[in-house]
């Protein structure tokens, strides 16, 4: 790819209908900001006084074939399918993946053999035994390859069987398969927040490499070319997930420019880990083929600008049926009492973010209110209004585990009981009455 800046007198050229015309993004196709105009009659010139910034594509042809292929049909031919085995890496946050041939369509996880992959090039094995098990759990349709073809999260484990240290999936199953925690049907919705990154220089898509845009205030839901970075990639991965299976409830860009959220849920349970890392792993190969950078740290701008957030609104049955708001203040005790064990499991980093500013409760303190968006709880205006409903938990850092989340939301809400006079403290301090 070359850029051109053509000198006066400026040049408008003729460009053949089907040539290929892209910025340095040209894979994507989402970020074209071409300024040639195509002319009826190829090859003519017209010459004025002003520049213009030609993007040129080297090869038209070898890009063309590559598409062709990419998007071949392959089920006149073959019955057999690509499955995506996707897992994660030995951060805990980055995700890894691999594809193999399956001989026909399948429905559901166990109907795919398990696998396994180096674990000592991921950090989760050593050299002299390196060999980590993929069991499939989910699978979803494959927005890229399309037809027949799958992604499938998977989780991790020894030849002997046993979850490796960053299997956080294992753990979470446990305690969602419980009776108690299945009885009261946990429900899940999940506002995952992320930043766009110009890719050579790590700075937020949009804003002037080095400098910084206006204050915060008109980027929040904004319209506009000066208002609203990555919209495309926004769309782009709406349409994949719901092309995907993914229970997607909503986007809308954030506070800080080139920052954005969308929303999984309700979802019930383990489901909710699952859909929240394969919406993750579409961004991560969007964003890739865009050439710009997905960053889920809690707070990639310091200064007077929002970090990232993975907000988790949660409701179990006996929260929702009538007398429920009882029960959620139940619940928020407990989250009170066990709020270091919560923080130290909600993200890397997240000491950055909750400062006590920003929308943002301080990390050192546990809070609850009702429409209070800078309290570590927030419960609606509709929940206290109706006397059931929801909370949501406005602690988890962008870069969350959700099996983690999730499965720890259960266990100190609906397995965990605290002591009657801690209970009773907490009550106090909290100005509960439960």
């Amino acid at each position: 790819m070359a850029q051109i800046l053509a000198p006066s007198p400026k040049c408008q050229m003729g460009v053949p209908k089907h040539s290929v015309i892209s910025s340095p993004a040209a894979s994507s196709k989402l970020w074209s900001s071409v300024v040639l105009r195509q002319n009826k009659q190829s090859g003519k010139l017209n010459c004025s006084n002003k520049f213009r910034v030609l993007a040129l594509q080297s090869d038209d042809s070898t890009v063309n074939r590559l598409e062709g292929l990419l998007n071949l049909d392959t089920k006149p031919y073959t019955d057999k399918i690509i499955a995506e085995y996707i897992w994660i890496g030995g951060s805990g946050i980055d995700l890894r993946s691999k594809s193999r041939t399956i001989e026909k369509p399948v429905e559901h996880p166990s109907e795919l053999p398990k696998w396994n992959y180096d674990g000592s090039s991921t950090g989760q094995a050593p050299g002299e035994d390196s060999e980590v098990i993929l069991y499939p759990q989910a699978i979803f349709r494959d927005p890229f390859r399309g037809g027949n073809n799958i992604l499938v999260i998977c989780d991790c484990y020894t030849p002997a069987g046993e979850p490796i240290p960053t299997n956080k999936r294992a753990r979470a199953a446990e305690i969602f398969s419980d009776k108690k925690v299945v009885d009261d049907i946990p429900w899940f919705g999940i506002e995952q927040e992320y930043t766009l990154l110009q890719q050579n220089v790590k700075w937020p898509l949009g804003w002037p490499v080095g400098a910084y845009p206006g204050p915060q205030g008109p980027y929040y839901c904004g319209v506009g070319a000066d208002k609203s970075w990555g919209r495309d990639i926004s769309d782009a991965h709406y349409k994949a997930c719901l092309y995907a299976g993914i229970n997607i409830s909503g986007t809308n860009g954030e506070v800080m420019p080139g920052q954005w959220e969308f929303q999984v849920g309700p979802s019930v349970g383990i489901e909710a880990g699952d859909h929240i890392w394969c919406a993750r792993y579409l961004l991560e190969r969007i964003t890739e083929q865009a050439g710009v950078v997905l960053t889920l740290d809690p707070k990639p701008i310091e200064g007077d600008w929002n970090g990232a957030g993975c907000h988790t609104n949660y409701s179990t049955k006996s929260m929702r049926d009538d007398g429920g708001y009882e029960v959620i203040k139940k619940a928020i005790l407990n989250l009170s009492l066990r709020h270091k064990e919560h923080i130290s499991a909600y993200g890397e980093g997240n000491e950055r973010r909750l400062t006590g500013k920003h929308e943002t409760a301080s990390i050192d303190t546990f809070s609850w209110g009702v429409a209070n968006r800078g309290c570590s709880i927030r419960v609606g205006r509709d929940t206290e209004k109706n006397g059931k409903g929801y909370l949501e938990d406005r602690r988890p850092a962008s870069n969350m585990d959700p099996y983690v989340v999730t499965s720890l939301l259960a266990e100190t809400t609906i397995l965990w009981e605290p002591t009657l006079e801690a209970e009773a403290l907490a009550a106090q301090k909290l100005g509960l009455n439960v």
